[in-house]
């Protein structure tokens, strides 16, 4: 029978599984919203856009004009109409991705005098902003730029008047979002304002040529940096990928003469010269492969070259058929054939041929589930070689990156927090020496840091940085490695950021109790109220579920993490509603009061459930604890064990993680590092092995030696074995140092050092054994098949007829097998560091962790490989 408190803690732990299922659907809004399907083509973009909602006051607007394009907004459509200002569409001009790695698509009005009057988000694909954090969030981040202008400095962060920097409030949990859309309202704004007078045009210093009568070939140009190419292939357009680009075109400068005249050959060099007016500067442009032109539909229309920019610092320059003129050949030797071609000349001051410029193409990518078309930029710099220009090419000084302002504008508090984390690395590091000081009844050299370390995780951490981990970054970071990792959104975050290094690392050394047990915001509120309540007197309602059922229930958060990833696969939004299961941004990122009542009472029956259960929702829910626990398995340096531990269960009985079995072994995915037990383990009066030898000695007038490293007295006379303090029954039982039995391979017994490497590398590679043979034939039989199929999947990946799903679903398929096989034959895993032959013979769960984090490296190194060789349709 279970006792009163057991029968409490079982029903709160049973409200906290159900309460996910109550909360409520949110309403998309905008995410994933449809848009018009000829949007990105359409003149008249404000009959299908609500533009007026973004420019009050405004009754009439005029069809697209500008490169990049704008519309004007009048206040009627009369001849005496007023000009108000400017509407802009954000993927009209800049495709800058949020975190999903999609733009968020965001309608902007201006008025004359460059001040933002409106804004609007019509579409966005930040998964954390459908749930986690309402959309509103977002509609007030934006309602800041208002009555702002587009000549200030504005950046996430706080003010910082010295430096005529405005600061907006981020919003809290999506920094990296309200980042990308910082730099969208800017870009957009400042593009236009470009176009229209608003900001004066930057006046660069015009170049001054070394020539030197020097006549260059086609190869000797490319090599240099003179001619440079810009290659769009099918797949980065969403097209299925085929031995023909997109489009490929070569483009360089016909401004320096030695340059000039090895292209155009002397005589149409001087004749372009002659063309030119002063400040004014020409490029060519070929296109040597590939159906699409550079010219695009608007050249026919209205003269108007809308495929092709030339962008130098803030500045973009765009053509008319009047800046075009004809390139009837090139001279220089080895130049490619070309199917299109045009000189195309730059009439403003403020372009530099001395200074870096970019060679933008502009389309359209399609996505291939949705066949949504998206705005996309494709550029290629380009700057003349120092030879060239006298006293070399100009110092330019680019500014600083989103995510370095953020990094310098919060510097000391990013210090204090990874000062915070090398400290909890390094107290814990020296963990041996503080459980050596500590006795089963005084336990403060311990915990004295680890509460310090939970108070400041909670208060500073938790609800003041808002920087708790969540699983969705997990997720995120995974879909980031294998499609499109951007390391300057990532960066955005510093705080979450250096958490993540601090927990990567600290979970390959000591297993996942360290961040867990240490570091956790949520975890030290769920552990902080379990003390508190123990003090002020519930100590006797305070329970364990019985073993039996934490051994299934610990299960159920491998089965949520194991379910998040699997729907991330196929919908990360879907993805993202169910990591609610999360309580992390209900109570630090958004607040308990600021969200519906089911995500409250959820996190209070969390907390609930911690009166009477330690850490409950660390121990049978946490899918993030989950995906930190596969890799705890192959954890370097673990908690000491002694011989006798596997007849004593002190340990076990003082254990809050249940995290050590019946003989005496600490499974280390479980285990949150209280180091009670490493207490117990020097404790000469608290671990019973020790306090029987203490009394003994005691009693016999024998000198009490000091404890060894093996957890015994250290024997009296050197001659004397520490075995000698083993128990009977626990020198016959298992060896609790090991959390399996230990296993020698005996294919690698004796063999040299290089011819060990080889079988290492073979045993990661080959799941097959004899042993599997002889005992499950036809699963190995089976095993050989898939390994067929999976190397055909990637065959067929690399020659384009397979997609990044089909193949990720075939590689988690042959994973399932791998298990099984293993398991059958090869039933062993490394413990501790890898170069090191402690091998043990692998549970189940030991297995899955090892197959799944091995094949998670392969996959990912071959998806990047056949990725980063264009190979891989995304």
């Amino acid at each position: 029978m279970f006792s009163l408190g057991s029968r409490l803690a079982a029903f709160c732990l049973a409200l906290v599984l159900a309460a996910p299922l109550w909360v409520p659907r949110a309403h998309a809004g905008a995410y994933e919203a449809e848009l018009p399907a000829n949007l990105a083509t359409t003149p008249d973009m404000c009959a299908l856009l609500p533009c007026t909602e973004v420019f009050p006051g405004a009754t009439h607007f005029s069809p697209r004009k500008g490169q990049p394009p704008y519309v004007e907004a009048y206040d009627n459509d009369s001849a005496q109409k007023k000009l108000l200002g400017y509407v802009m569409l954000s993927t009209d001009i800049t495709d800058t991705p949020a975190y999903s790695g999609k733009p968020v698509v965001t309608l902007i009005g201006m008025d004359t005098q460059g001040r933002f009057v409106g804004m609007k988000v019509l579409k966005h694909s930040e998964p954390i902003l459908l749930l986690g954090i309402p959309e509103s969030a977002l509609i007030n981040f934006n309602n800041q730029y208002i009555g702002k202008s587009v000549t200030d400095t504005i950046e996430v962060g706080p003010s910082r008047p010295d430096e005529n920097v405005i600061g907006v409030d981020a919003i809290s949990g999506a920094t990296v979002t309200v980042v990308a859309q910082n730099q969208v309202v800017m870009a957009s704004g400042s593009a236009v304002a470009r176009q229209t007078g608003i900001i004066a045009p930057t006046v660069r210093e015009q170049p001054r040529f070394v020539t030197t009568g020097q006549t260059y070939d086609w190869a000797q140009l490319v090599k240099m940096g003179a001619v440079q190419q810009l290659l769009v292939k099918p797949e980065q357009v969403g097209l299925p990928r085929g031995p023909e680009p997109f489009i490929e075109m070569w483009f360089g400068d016909l401004n320096q003469p030695d340059v000039g005249r090895s292209l155009l050959g002397k005589n149409s060099f001087e004749s372009l010269r002659s063309r030119l007016k002063e400040g004014e500067s020409a490029m060519f442009v070929i296109k040597t492969g590939g159906q699409e032109s550079f010219k695009g539909s608007g050249f026919v229309r209205g003269g108007i070259f809308d495929r092709v920019q030339v962008k130098q610092g803030a500045d973009s320059f765009t053509f008319r058929d009047l800046d075009s003129l004809n390139l009837y050949g090139l001279e220089a030797a080895g130049a490619p054939r070309y199917t299109e071609s045009s000189i195309f000349i730059i009439r403003s001051q403020a372009f530099s041929a001395a200074y870096p410029w970019k060679f933008a193409f502009l389309g359209n990518r399609v996505d291939r589930a949705t066949g949504h078309r998206s705005f996309a930029v494709f550029e290629s710099k380009y700057w003349l070689p120092a030879d060239l220009l006298e006293g070399g090419r100009p110092k330019v000084q680019e500014p600083d990156a989103p995510w370095v302002r953020i990094w310098k504008s919060q510097a000391l508090p990013i210090s204090l927090f990874a000062l915070l984390l090398i400290a909890v690395t390094v107290v814990y590091a020296f963990r041996e020496r503080l459980t050596r000081l500590s006795t089963h009844k005084n336990k403060w050299p311990v915990n004295g840091f680890k509460y310090s370390f939970w108070a400041i995780s909670m208060a500073w951490v938790g609800f003041g940085l808002m920087a708790q981990p969540s699983i969705t970054q997990v997720l995120t970071w995974f879909h980031s490695i294998l499609f499109q990792w951007t390391w300057s959104l990532f960066l955005s975050d510093p705080f979450i950021f250096l958490f993540w290094i601090f927990i990567i690392v600290t979970v390959f050394l000591f297993g996942r109790g360290l961040f867990c047990g240490w570091m956790c915001p949520f975890g030290s509120l769920q552990e902080s109220i379990y003390k508190i309540a123990r003090l002020v007197g519930l100590g006797r309602f305070q329970t364990k579920l019985p073993q039996k059922w934490h051994d299934r229930l610990k299960w159920l958060k491998y089965a949520v993490f194991f379910a998040l990833l699997a729907v991330s696969m196929f919908s990360m939004g879907m993805a993202e509603k169910l990591a609610e299961v999360e309580p992390f941004k209900t109570t630090f990122l958004v607040g308990v009061m600021n969200r519906a009542w089911p995500y409250g009472l959820f996190v209070a029956a969390i907390l609930g459930v911690s009166i009477f259960i330690e850490r409950p929702y660390c121990k049978y829910i946490c899918p993030l604890g989950a995906s930190l626990a596969m890799p705890s398995t192959f954890r370097w340096f673990g908690l000491k064990r002694k011989q006798d531990c596997n007849s004593c269960k002190a340990c076990a009985v003082g254990c809050g993680a249940q995290a050590i079995d019946a003989d005496g072994r600490i499974d280390h995915r479980e285990c949150l590092h209280c180091l009670d037990c490493m207490v117990l383990y020097t404790d000469v009066k608290g671990c019973p092995p020790l306090a029987k030898e203490r009394k003994r000695r005691e009693k016999d007038g024998l000198e009490i030696t000091p404890i060894g490293a093996n957890g015994y007295f250290i024997p009296i006379h050197p001659d004397t074995s520490f075995e000698a303090q083993i128990s009977a029954k626990a020198a016959n039982g298992p060896d609790p140092r090991m959390p399996t039995e230990p296993v020698a391979p005996f294919h690698k017994a004796g063999e040299s050092r290089l011819r060990w490497i080889m079988l290492e590398v073979r045993d990661h590679l080959w799941p097959w054994s004899t042993e599997g043979w002889h005992s499950q034939r036809a699963l190995q039989v089976a095993g050989f098949s898939l390994a067929v199929a999976a190397t055909v999947a990637w065959v067929m990946a690399a020659l384009g007829h397979l997609s990044s799903g089909a193949i990720i679903g075939w590689w988690f398929g042959w994973s399932v097998y791998e298990v099984l096989i293993r398991l059958s034959g090869r039933r062993y895993v490394k413990d501790g560091v890898w170069w090191r032959g402690n091998y043990r013979a692998a549970s189940v769960m030991d297995m899955m962790s090892y197959v799944g984090f091995k094949n998670l490296l392969i996959g990912a190194a071959l998806f990047l490989a056949l990725k980063t060789l264009g190979l891989l349709i995304l």
